[in-house]
């Protein structure tokens, strides 16, 4: 039997139902991608409210003012000494260190991916590269006590097993790819008018890529710098490991040192019971340790924004 045809207002009505159908599909899509996006945020805002809930409690018997001044840390002793000032040196020494390797190396391997290497050679070469970022961080921490460590022994017979040098050395080599790849991809995003008018005017290669590509990739090379410097600040297992782990105010990397994510897993062994003043510590450490990051993005920002009001 043929369909019967449909009349004006029957077709009008079948096409507001239809598009009534689209758009509720449309509403639920948008929903969930709406919640996809907020993921990160409620993650986030979780975060910082433990961080401060309960921090708040740790600083209701240790002064704000002890945390940030005091030159010692033994909050495990029965002489407890809060200085955070301890750890943060031991974090700005190995993060110095690592970004003194990752940072000028990760540049090179940037710039000659992007501007010297051939297709073959960066399809084989990047690859390899980021593979170094899918070692577990443990291994790094034992590559870093039990080769680099007796290595820079050789050279330096002084240097102790424990010292913030090879576990910072170890941490830059393994930062490399993040500050490679993230930089790499910053440069090859730079139109390819702007080489080609470099080459018109006479520059070579070497004067196209630092002159030309470089600052125009600048914004994305800063995040990537940035990415590393939060990556270095938020290692553990490599400082846990060959590190040694000891509260020691100094910014001499050929020391031992104790940083703050190191100490955060010494605590987090399960050896102090849940609300106790020492157990607390690791919150208000957690939080130092989020400021911390926090200023690094900023300051990235800065950089970034200020680049785009040069350019």
């Amino acid at each position: 039997m043929a369909d019967v045809p449909l009349t004006g207002e029957a077709r009008l009505q079948k096409l507001a139902r239809s598009k009534a159908a689209r758009q509720r599909r449309e509403k639920a899509i948008e929903a969930v991608l709406l919640f996809a996006a907020c993921v990160s945020v409620f993650t986030t805002v979780g975060i910082v409210y433990i961080l401060v809930k309960e921090s708040v409690v740790f600083f209701t018997h240790v002064p704000v003012w002890d945390f940030l001044t005091d030159t010692q840390w033994t909050p495990l002793f029965d002489d407890a000494h809060f200085g955070i000032m301890v750890l943060l040196a031991g974090t700005v020494s190995s993060s110095v260190v690592a970004l003194c390797v990752a940072v000028p190396l990760g540049t090179i391997i940037a710039i000659y991916l992007s501007e010297f290497a051939g297709h073959k050679t960066r399809e084989t070469l990047k690859p390899v590269l980021e593979l170094l970022s899918g070692v577990p961080t443990i291994i790094y921490g034992y590559f870093a006590l039990l080769f680099v460590t007796p290595l820079l022994q050789k050279l330096f017979p002084e240097l102790p097993g424990f010292n913030i040098l090879s576990a910072g050395l170890v941490m830059g080599i393994m930062i490399i790819p993040y500050v490679a790849s993230l930089s790499e991809d910053a440069m090859r995003a730079v139109p390819m008018g702007l080489r080609e008018g470099s080459y018109a005017m006479g520059a070579t290669r070497y004067q196209t890529a630092v002159k030309v590509v470089v600052p125009a990739a600048l914004s994305g090379i800063a995040s990537a710098y940035i990415l590393g410097i939060s990556r270095a600040v938020g290692e553990t297992m490599i400082l846990a490991v060959a590190a040694g782990m000891q509260p020691n105010l100094t910014l001499n990397p050929m020391e031992p040192a104790a940083t703050i994510t190191s100490y955060i897993v010494q605590v987090a062994l399960g050896d102090l019971p849940h609300g106790s003043i020492g157990y607390q510590t690791i919150f208000a450490a957690g939080l130092m340790l989020l400021l911390l990051t926090l200023l690094f993005n900023m300051l990235g920002y800065w950089v970034r924004r200020r680049y785009r009001e040069a350019y």
